[in-house]
C-alpha cells in the first residue's frame, strides 16, 4: 500500500459488516417512513378518511411514532458505526494523518453510503407499498374502489426523513473529527453507557405514572373542550401524555437497573443485570422506542377486529332484517313491489309493515364559535327551530314493531339501541317541534326511551299529534318506513341486492345526499352564511365526500349516503367490502410498525452480543459452564423483546378500554365493543406468537456469536 487513500480502502472493507449495518438501517428507515407516507396520502386513502375525523388523525399519530422510532433508530446505529470505527481513526491521527484528510476522506463515504441508502429506500418505498397493497386484493377484497393510486407530494415526507438522515449522519461525523484527544478516541469502542442505581419504587411509581399520563392525556381535550368552551391547540392536550412517557422511562430504567425478579434474584442474575446496566441508556432508548412502536401498532392492529367484531355484533342483534325508508316524492319500491320481488327471487316474508314519517324542525343548543386572543372559545345559543328529525305515530310504531305504546298528547318517546345509547345520532332531548312549512309549533315533553336497534333515531308521538303537525307538509317532508323479516335471511343475498339497486335507481340527485344533511339546518346555514357545507356542490369544495349513484358500492356511498338501506344479510355479506380501504390502511400501517420493531430488537440484541463478546469469553475461560452463560444470554434478550412487548401492548389495550368506556352514551362499554375487545386479545395472542418466534431467532442468533449453545431441557 502506497498512501493513506488505500490504507483507508482496505480498512473499510475488513470493517464492510459496520458500513453494511449503518446503511441498512438508513435504508429500512427511510424505506418504512416512505411506504408509510405514500399510503398515508394516497388519493385513495384520503377520500374515505374524513377531514378532520379520528381516523385521519389516527393514521397521523402513529406516523409521528414511526418517524420518531425510525428517527432514533438511525441516530442510534450511526452512534454505534462511529464508536466502533473510532479505533482505526484514533490509529491514523496517532501516526500522523491531519484531521482534514480523515475529515475529506469520511465526509465522501458517509455521502455515498448515505445518498445511496436512502434513494434506495425512496425509490423501493413505492412498490413495497404497492406490493403489499396487492397482496390485500389479492387474497382479502378486490373492488374497484382498492385500486391504489399515489400522490407524489408524498415523497415530500420522505425527503424530509432523507434530509434528516443525511445531516445527522454528518452532524455526528463532524463532532466525532472535531475531538482532540486521539487517546479518548482510540478508547471510544469501548466505552460503556451505564445507568446510576435506581431505587425499586421506581417500578411501581413508574407504572403509576403510565396510568396516570394515558388518563390525563386522554381527558384533557375533553376538560377544556367541554368545561372550558375552549379549543385548545393540540399540542398543549399532548402536555397530558408527558407522566406517562416519564413513567415509561422509569419503569424501563427499573427494568435494566434491578429487574423484576426481586431482591431473590439479585444475585442470580448479578451478569446479565450487570451488562445490562453498562449499557444502560442504548438499551432504554432502544426499549424505549419499540414500546412506543408497539403501542402504535396495535392501535391500529385493533381497528380492525373492534370494527368488524362490534359492525357483526350489531348486525346479529338487529330484530328486522329489512329496513329502508324514501321520500315521499322518490320513486322506490314499497311494500307491493316488495312481496313481487320476493316472490320473483323465491324469499318467503314472514312479515312485512310499510308507514308513513313526517319530519318535522325541533328545538336545541346551537354550537357558536368565535375567535378571540387565546383561540377558539365557543358557546351554546338556544334555537327554537335548530335541525329536524323523523317522526312516527305510536300506532305506526306497534305496527312495525309489534310492541304497544301509549304515548300522551304533548309527549314524544325518542328510540335508542337496546344499550340506551343513541350511537351518536342524537340525544333524544327535544322540547318543541314545529311545522317547517306552516309553522306550527308544540310544546313537547320527553319520556322514558324505547329500544330498538333497527329504528333507532326516530321520534314517537301520539297519532292525534301526528296528524296535526303533519297538515301542510308536501312530499320532500314526508317519507315512507318499510320493514320485514324473512325466512333464512341468509339466503337472500340476490334478493337483497336486487332491491338495493331499485332503491338506489329509485332515487334522484336531490336525496343524493350525505347523512348528516339536514333541510332545517340548510335553509338557516344559507341565510346566515349564503351556503350550505352538506350540500354537493359545496362539499366538493371542501374536500368532503359526495354521494355518486354510480359508486354505490363505493365506501363512501354505503357509509355516508342519507338513505342507504340497512339489509342485515347485504350489510354483514359486503362489510369487508364497504369497509375495505379503511381496514387495509390500519392493517398496513401495523405491519410497517411491527417489522420495525423486529428489525430494532435483532439489531440491538447482535449488539449487545458483539459488545459482550470478549466478557463473555473471559467468563469462559474462569470456568463458567455453558448453561450459566447461556441463561445469562437468554436474560438479556428476553428483557429487550419482553418488557417492552408487555408494556406496549398492556398500555394500548388499557388506552382502548378507556376510549371505550367513556366514548359510550351512557359511559360504559357496551356488548358489541365487548365482543371486539375479546377479539383484540385474540389478535395479541397471535402477534405475541410471532414476536416470540423471533426473540427465539435472534436468540439462536446471539448464542451463535458467543459460541454458546442451549443446554438440554431448557428455554
Amino acid at each position: 500500500m502506497k498512501d493513506f487513500n488505500e490504507v483507508y480502502s482496505f480498512l473499510r472493507h475488513q470493517n464492510r459488516r459496520q458500513y453494511a449495518l449503518l446503511a441498512g438501517c438508513c435504508f429500512f428507515s427511510v424505506l418504512l417512513i416512505t411506504a408509510y407516507a405514500c399510503m398515508m396520502r394516497a388519493p385513495t386513502i384520503l377520500t374515505v378518511l374524513p377531514e378532520g375525523g379520528d381516523s385521519r388523525k389516527q393514521v397521523m399519530m402513529i406516523f409521528v411514532l414511526a418517524v420518531i422510532g425510525c428517527g432514533v433508530f438511525t441516530t442510534y446505529a450511526s452512534g454505534l458505526f462511529f464508536r466502533q470505527k473510532s479505533r482505526e481513526i484514533g490509529i491514523f491521527m496517532a501516526l500522523g494523518a491531519s484531521r482534514r484528510q480523515i475529515k475529506r476522506q469520511l465526509q465522501k463515504e458517509l455521502s455515498i453510503l448515505s445518498a445511496s441508502s436512502c434513494v434506495a429506500g425512496t425509490l423501493l418505498g413505492v412498490p413495497l407499498a404497492w406490493i403489499v397493497w396487492q397482496f390485500f386484493r389479492m387474497f382479502v377484497i378486490d373492488t374497484e374502489e382498492m385500486t391504489l393510486r399515489f400522490d407524489p407530494q408524498a415523497y415530500l415526507f420522505s425527503l424530509t426523513f432523507s434530509i434528516f438522515v443525511i445531516l445527522m449522519l454528518f452532524f455526528m461525523g463532524s463532532r466525532f473529527i472535531r475531538r482532540t484527544n486521539i487517546i479518548d478516541i482510540v478508547q471510544e469502542s469501548h466505552k460503556s453507557e451505564p445507568i446510576r442505581d435506581v431505587p425499586r419504587w421506581y417500578g411501581t411509581v413508574g407504572i403509576a405514572l403510565l396510568a396516570l399520563g394515558g388518563f390525563m392525556g386522554y381527558m384533557a381535550p375533553s376538560f377544556f373542550i367541554l368545561g372550558l368552551h375552549w379549543y385548545p391547540p393540540e399540542i398543549l392536550t399532548a402536555v397530558f401524555y408527558l407522566p406517562a412517557l416519564v413513567g415509561l422511562y422509569m419503569i424501563l430504567l427499573h427494568t435494566v437497573v434491578n429487574g423484576w425478579g426481586g431482591k431473590k434474584k439479585k444475585y442470580k442474575d448479578l451478569i446479565s443485570t450487570s451488562m445490562m446496566k453498562f449499557q444502560g441508556r442504548q438499551t432504554v432508548r432502544n426499549m424505549l422506542v419499540m414500546t412506543l412502536l408497539i403501542a402504535g401498532a396495535y392501535f391500529a392492529s385493533f381497528y380492525t377486529p373492534m370494527m368488524g367484531t362490534g359492525a357483526m355484533h350489531g348486525y346479529d342483534l338487529r330484530p328486522i332484517d329489512y329496513v329502508y325508508s324514501w321520500r315521499d316524492d322518490q320513486n322506490v319500491p314499497g311494500e307491493a313491489e316488495v312481496r313481487a320481488m320476493a316472490e320473483e327471487y323465491g324469499v318467503t316474508i314472514t312479515d312485512i309493515a310499510q308507514v308513513p314519517m313526517i319530519r318535522l324542525a325541533v328545538d336545541g343548543y346551537d354550537i357558536v364559535e368565535e375567535e378571540t386572543s387565546i383561540g377558539t372559545t365557543w358557546h351554546e345559543e338556544y334555537r327554537e327551530v335548530l335541525t329536524s328529525e323523523l317522526f312516527i305515530s305510536e300506532s305506526s310504531y306497534a305496527a312495525l314493531t309489534g310492541e304497544s305504546v301509549d304515548v300522551k298528547p304533548g309527549q314524544v318517546v325518542p328510540v335508542m339501541d337496546r344499550d340506551g345509547s343513541g350511537q351518536y345520532r342524537f340525544d333524544g332531548e327535544i322540547s318543541v317541534v314545529t311545522n317547517f312549512l306552516t309553522g306550527k309549533k308544540q310544546t313537547m315533553e320527553p319520556q322514558p326511551v324505547l329500544k330498538n336497534d333497527s329504528l333507532i333515531g326516530h321520534f314517537v308521538m301520539d297519532d292525534a299529534d301526528y296528524v296535526t303537525l303533519s297538515e301542510g307538509l308536501t312530499n320532500e317532508w314526508m317519507e315512507q318506513l318499510v320493514v320485514f323479516n324473512v325466512e333464512n335471511c341468509q339466503d337472500s343475498y340476490d334478493f337483497g341486492k336486487a332491491l338495493f339497486n331499485k332503491i338506489v335507481d329509485g332515487s334522484d340527485e336531490s336525496v343524493a345526499v350525505l347523512d348528516s344533511w339536514d333541510p332545517v339546518a340548510r335553509e338557516r346555514k344559507i341565510q346566515e352564511s349564503g351556503y350550505y357545507i352538506m350540500d354537493p356542490a359545496s362539499s366538493a369544495e371542501h374536500d368532503i365526500e359526495v354521494i355518486d349513484y354510480n359508486q354505490r358500492d363505493s365506501s363512501g356511498f354505503r357509509i355516508y349516503w342519507k338513505y342507504m338501506p340497512a339489509f342485515r344479510v347485504l350489510d354483514k355479506a359486503d362489510f369487508v367490502k364497504t369497509v375495505a380501504v379503511f381496514l387495509m390502511l390500519f392493517i398496513f400501517i401495523a405491519i410497517i410498525c411491527f417489522a420495525a420493531v423486529i428489525v430494532i430488537s435483532f439489531t440491538r440484541c447482535m449488539t449487545i452480543a458483539l459488545s459482550n463478546a470478549r466478557v463473555y469469553d473471559d467468563l469462559r475461560h474462569l470456568g463458567a459452564p455453558n448453561a450459566y452463560l447461556y441463561r445469562s444470554v437468554r436474560g438479556q434478550v428476553k428483557r429487550v423483546f419482553l418488557v417492552p412487548i408487555a408494556v406496549g401492548t398492556s398500555l394500548i389495550y388499557g388506552f382502548y378500554l378507556l376510549i371505550m368506556y367513556f366514548n359510550g352514551d351512557p359511559l360504559g362499554i357496551t356488548s358489541g365493543e365487548m365482543a371486539g375487545l375479546l377479539t383484540c386479545l385474540g389478535v395479541v395472542a397471535a402477534i405475541s406468537v410471532l414476536l416470540y418466534g423471533v426473540y427465539r431467532v435472534t436468540l439462536r442468533k446471539v448464542c451463535a456469536v458467543l459460541a454458546l449453545h442451549r443446554p438440554k431441557n431448557k428455554g
